[in-house]
């Protein structure tokens, strides 16, 4: 099993905060990438939607129903 992180989703802090909400209710740990709140302490500008979701590679096989099932949700 790998302890790589893979990246799952990158979107706006509230999408980012859902998914993640879900994985840990399934015990599934994530990492979260603010690049634009890095950015802003930093003094750059950067879009508002550039926060990643990441996740281990071996918990890809567990998360993946529910990264699909949260897509589906917010795409209506």
């Amino acid at each position: 099993m790998t302890k790589e992180h893979i990246k799952i989703f990158t979107g706006t802090s509230i999408l980012i905060d859902r998914l993640s909400y879900l994985l840990d209710k399934e015990k599934i740990p994530s990492l979260i990438k603010n690049h634009h709140e890095s950015a802003r302490l930093g003094g750059f500008g950067l879009a508002i939607d550039n926060i990643e979701l990441f996740i281990y590679g071996s918990d890809l096989e567990k998360a993946t129903p529910i990264i699909e099932e949260f897509k589906k949700e917010i795409a209506e």
